[in-house]
Protein backbone atom coordinates (compact mmCIF):
# COMPACT_ATOMS: atom_id res chain seq x y z
CA UNK A 1 0.00 0.00 0.00
CA UNK A 2 2.93 2.36 -1.38
CA UNK A 3 0.28 4.94 -2.10
CA UNK A 4 -2.27 4.43 0.14
CA UNK A 5 -4.81 7.65 0.57
CA UNK A 6 -3.07 9.48 -2.59
CA UNK A 7 -5.35 10.46 -5.76
CA UNK A 8 -3.93 9.65 -8.63
CA UNK A 9 -4.60 10.94 -12.61
CA UNK A 10 -3.53 8.55 -15.21
CA UNK A 11 -3.55 9.98 -18.80
CA UNK A 12 -3.97 7.08 -21.61
CA UNK A 13 -4.97 5.04 -19.00
CA UNK A 14 -7.03 2.34 -21.24
CA UNK A 15 -4.91 0.66 -22.61
CA UNK A 16 -0.74 0.14 -22.64
CA UNK A 17 1.80 1.20 -20.21
CA UNK A 18 -0.98 3.57 -19.20
CA UNK A 19 -3.48 0.78 -17.89
CA UNK A 20 -0.55 -1.05 -16.25
CA UNK A 21 0.59 1.91 -14.30
CA UNK A 22 -3.01 2.38 -13.25
CA UNK A 23 -3.83 -0.94 -12.32
CA UNK A 24 -0.55 -0.95 -10.30
CA UNK A 25 -1.22 2.66 -8.55
CA UNK A 26 -4.76 1.20 -7.56
CA UNK A 27 -3.28 -2.01 -5.75
CA UNK A 28 -1.24 0.16 -3.90
CA UNK A 29 -3.95 2.24 -2.15
CA UNK A 30 -4.17 5.18 -4.84
CA UNK A 31 -7.91 6.47 -5.83
CA UNK A 32 -7.15 6.50 -9.47
CA UNK A 33 -9.02 8.36 -12.35
CA UNK A 34 -8.48 6.81 -15.88
CA UNK A 35 -8.63 8.74 -18.47
CA UNK A 36 -8.29 8.26 -22.23
CA UNK A 37 -9.61 9.10 -25.96
CA UNK A 38 -11.43 6.03 -26.03
CA UNK A 39 -14.14 6.01 -23.17
CA UNK A 40 -15.24 2.59 -23.82
CA UNK A 41 -11.66 1.46 -23.20
CA UNK A 42 -11.40 3.62 -19.51
CA UNK A 43 -14.17 2.54 -18.72
CA UNK A 44 -13.20 -1.20 -18.53
CA UNK A 45 -9.86 -0.39 -16.90
CA UNK A 46 -12.07 1.91 -14.60
CA UNK A 47 -14.48 -0.78 -14.20
CA UNK A 48 -11.86 -3.70 -12.90
CA UNK A 49 -9.76 -1.40 -10.68
CA UNK A 50 -12.85 0.69 -8.55
CA UNK A 51 -11.62 3.92 -10.46
CA UNK A 52 -13.61 6.69 -12.02
CA UNK A 53 -13.44 6.81 -16.17
CA UNK A 54 -13.64 10.17 -17.95
CA UNK A 55 -12.91 10.58 -21.81
CA UNK A 56 -9.68 13.43 -22.05
CA UNK A 57 -8.57 14.59 -25.48
CA UNK A 58 -5.21 15.74 -23.51
CA UNK A 59 -4.42 18.19 -26.39
CA UNK A 60 -7.67 20.02 -26.05
CA UNK A 61 -7.67 22.98 -23.16
CA UNK A 62 -11.36 21.86 -22.29
CA UNK A 63 -10.96 18.72 -21.78
CA UNK A 64 -7.54 18.81 -19.77
CA UNK A 65 -9.25 21.86 -17.69
CA UNK A 66 -12.14 18.94 -17.33
CA UNK A 67 -10.01 16.43 -16.12
CA UNK A 68 -8.60 18.23 -13.30
CA UNK A 69 -11.78 19.62 -12.26
CA UNK A 70 -13.47 16.24 -12.14
CA UNK A 71 -10.11 14.66 -10.01
CA UNK A 72 -10.79 17.61 -7.43
CA UNK A 73 -14.79 16.88 -6.77
CA UNK A 74 -14.51 13.57 -6.95
CA UNK A 75 -11.23 13.09 -5.03
CA UNK A 76 -11.20 15.94 -2.67
CA UNK A 77 -7.71 16.72 -4.27
CA UNK A 78 -4.96 15.12 -6.57
CA UNK A 79 -1.37 14.09 -5.68
CA UNK A 80 -0.34 12.24 -8.41
CA UNK A 81 -0.69 13.09 -12.48
CA UNK A 82 0.83 10.78 -14.57
CA UNK A 83 1.43 12.05 -18.65
CA UNK A 84 0.89 8.46 -20.09
CA UNK A 85 -0.94 9.45 -23.26
CA UNK A 86 1.68 9.93 -26.75
CA UNK A 87 0.89 9.04 -30.13
CA UNK A 88 3.54 8.63 -32.77
CA UNK A 89 3.93 8.91 -37.38
CA UNK A 90 4.80 5.75 -38.93
CA UNK A 91 8.10 5.62 -39.92
CA UNK A 92 8.90 7.79 -42.57
CA UNK A 93 11.34 10.18 -44.03
CA UNK A 94 11.23 13.45 -42.33
CA UNK A 95 10.55 15.79 -45.10
CA UNK A 96 7.67 13.39 -46.11
CA UNK A 97 6.15 13.48 -43.00
CA UNK A 98 2.79 15.13 -43.23
CA UNK A 99 2.25 18.48 -41.39
CA UNK A 100 -0.53 17.13 -40.00
CA UNK A 101 0.87 14.27 -38.09
CA UNK A 102 3.53 16.76 -37.23
CA UNK A 103 0.85 18.77 -35.63
CA UNK A 104 -1.10 15.91 -34.21
CA UNK A 105 2.59 14.28 -32.42
CA UNK A 106 3.47 17.47 -30.57
CA UNK A 107 0.14 18.47 -29.77
CA UNK A 108 -0.50 15.21 -27.79
CA UNK A 109 3.19 14.50 -26.62
CA UNK A 110 3.96 18.24 -25.62
CA UNK A 111 0.98 20.57 -25.75
CA UNK A 112 -0.65 18.50 -23.44
CA UNK A 113 1.88 18.57 -21.09
CA UNK A 114 1.83 22.79 -20.98
CA UNK A 115 -1.98 22.13 -21.30
CA UNK A 116 -2.04 19.84 -17.53
CA UNK A 117 0.74 21.77 -16.07
CA UNK A 118 -1.32 25.30 -16.75
CA UNK A 119 -4.60 23.58 -15.36
CA UNK A 120 -2.85 21.76 -12.35
CA UNK A 121 0.14 23.60 -10.83
CA UNK A 122 -1.69 25.97 -9.23
CA UNK A 123 -3.50 23.57 -7.22
CA UNK A 124 0.00 21.52 -6.63
CA UNK A 125 1.07 25.35 -5.25
CA UNK A 126 -1.63 25.72 -3.26
CA UNK A 127 -0.81 22.68 -1.17
CA UNK A 128 3.11 22.87 -0.71
CA UNK A 129 2.91 19.40 -2.73
CA UNK A 130 2.31 17.25 -5.90
CA UNK A 131 4.09 14.97 -8.23
CA UNK A 132 4.13 14.87 -12.00
CA UNK A 133 5.57 11.98 -14.12
CA UNK A 134 5.39 12.39 -17.76
CA UNK A 135 6.06 8.92 -20.16
CA UNK A 136 9.12 9.55 -22.27
CA UNK A 137 10.49 7.50 -24.62
CA UNK A 138 14.24 6.20 -25.35
CA UNK A 139 13.29 8.22 -28.64
CA UNK A 140 14.19 11.35 -27.17
CA UNK A 141 17.34 9.94 -25.91
CA UNK A 142 18.79 7.55 -28.41
CA UNK A 143 17.10 8.27 -31.83
CA UNK A 144 15.99 5.47 -34.40
CA UNK A 145 15.96 6.52 -37.72
CA UNK A 146 12.66 7.62 -40.04
CA UNK A 147 10.93 8.17 -36.65
CA UNK A 148 11.90 12.09 -36.34
CA UNK A 149 9.11 14.12 -34.84
CA UNK A 150 8.17 12.04 -32.58
CA UNK A 151 11.92 11.42 -31.66
CA UNK A 152 12.09 14.95 -31.31
CA UNK A 153 8.71 15.51 -29.37
CA UNK A 154 10.80 12.74 -26.91
CA UNK A 155 13.51 14.38 -26.12
CA UNK A 156 11.21 18.42 -25.83
CA UNK A 157 9.10 16.03 -23.21
CA UNK A 158 12.84 15.39 -21.02
CA UNK A 159 14.03 18.76 -21.14
CA UNK A 160 10.76 20.15 -19.76
CA UNK A 161 10.81 17.23 -17.32
CA UNK A 162 14.06 18.88 -15.88
CA UNK A 163 13.03 22.67 -16.50
CA UNK A 164 9.40 21.60 -14.67
CA UNK A 165 11.45 20.11 -11.63
CA UNK A 166 13.76 22.20 -11.39
CA UNK A 167 11.35 25.50 -11.53
CA UNK A 168 8.58 23.88 -9.33
CA UNK A 169 10.92 22.26 -6.32
CA UNK A 170 10.96 25.08 -4.19
CA UNK A 171 7.34 24.41 -4.19
CA UNK A 172 7.48 21.41 -3.46
CA UNK A 173 6.54 19.64 -6.49
CA UNK A 174 8.48 16.62 -7.85
CA UNK A 175 8.75 16.15 -11.69
CA UNK A 176 10.47 12.71 -13.31
CA UNK A 177 9.83 11.43 -16.55
CA UNK A 178 10.09 7.21 -17.16
CA UNK A 179 11.66 6.78 -20.68
CA UNK A 180 10.75 3.13 -21.68
CA UNK A 181 11.49 1.20 -25.04
CA UNK A 182 9.14 -0.21 -26.97
CA UNK A 183 7.02 -2.51 -25.76
CA UNK A 184 3.86 -4.82 -26.32
CA UNK A 185 1.41 -1.37 -26.63
CA UNK A 186 -1.29 -0.52 -29.57
CA UNK A 187 1.70 1.92 -30.47
CA UNK A 188 4.63 -1.10 -31.39
CA UNK A 189 3.10 -1.56 -34.96
CA UNK A 190 3.43 2.51 -35.33
CA UNK A 191 7.11 2.02 -34.33
CA UNK A 192 7.72 -0.62 -36.38
CA UNK A 193 5.96 0.50 -39.34
CA UNK A 194 4.73 -3.81 -40.21
CA UNK A 195 4.70 -6.37 -37.30
CA UNK A 196 6.65 -9.60 -39.16
CA UNK A 197 8.77 -11.62 -37.38
CA UNK A 198 11.91 -10.52 -39.45
CA UNK A 199 11.51 -7.07 -38.38
CA UNK A 200 10.53 -7.86 -34.74
CA UNK A 201 14.02 -9.72 -34.32
CA UNK A 202 15.55 -6.90 -35.67
CA UNK A 203 13.95 -4.18 -33.30
CA UNK A 204 14.90 -6.83 -30.30
CA UNK A 205 18.13 -7.02 -31.78
CA UNK A 206 18.86 -3.15 -30.30
CA UNK A 207 17.75 -4.40 -26.72
CA UNK A 208 20.43 -5.89 -24.95
CA UNK A 209 18.29 -7.59 -22.41
CA UNK A 210 16.24 -9.10 -25.52
CA UNK A 211 12.99 -8.25 -24.95
CA UNK A 212 10.26 -5.74 -24.97
CA UNK A 213 9.01 -3.60 -22.20
CA UNK A 214 5.55 -4.54 -20.40
CA UNK A 215 3.29 -2.65 -18.78
CA UNK A 216 4.24 -3.75 -15.59
CA UNK A 217 7.45 -2.94 -16.13
CA UNK A 218 7.06 0.62 -16.45
CA UNK A 219 4.02 0.47 -13.78
CA UNK A 220 6.76 -0.42 -11.31
CA UNK A 221 8.84 2.49 -12.38
CA UNK A 222 6.08 4.77 -11.88
CA UNK A 223 5.73 3.46 -8.68
CA UNK A 224 8.53 4.19 -7.19
CA UNK A 225 8.94 7.73 -8.59
CA UNK A 226 5.77 8.66 -7.72
CA UNK A 227 5.64 7.19 -4.20
CA UNK A 228 7.24 9.18 -0.76
CA UNK A 229 9.92 6.68 -1.39
CA UNK A 230 11.26 8.97 -3.94
CA UNK A 231 10.48 12.07 -2.11
CA UNK A 232 14.29 13.01 -3.35
CA UNK A 233 14.18 12.40 -6.26
CA UNK A 234 13.23 15.15 -9.38
CA UNK A 235 14.44 15.79 -12.50
CA UNK A 236 15.00 12.35 -13.33
CA UNK A 237 14.50 10.65 -17.18
CA UNK A 238 14.72 6.88 -16.04
CA UNK A 239 15.84 4.72 -18.58
CA UNK A 240 13.37 2.09 -18.34
CA UNK A 241 14.85 0.48 -21.68
CA UNK A 242 16.69 -3.68 -21.02
CA UNK A 243 19.85 -1.39 -22.05
CA UNK A 244 19.07 0.05 -25.22
CA UNK A 245 20.18 3.62 -24.50
CA UNK A 246 24.18 1.96 -23.48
Amino acid sequence: MRLEGKKAIVTGAGSGFGAGIARRFAAEGAQVLVADINQEAAQAVASEIDGTALRVDVSDKDDVTTMINTAQETFGGIDILVNNAGCTHLPTPLEEVSEDDFDRVFAVNCKSIYLAAKALIPIYKSQDSGCILNVSSTAGLSPRPNLNWYNASKGWLNTATKTMAVELAPSGIRVNAINPVAGETPLLSSFMGEDTPEIRAKFLSTIPLGRLSTPEDMANAALYLCSDEASMVTGVCLEVDGGRCI
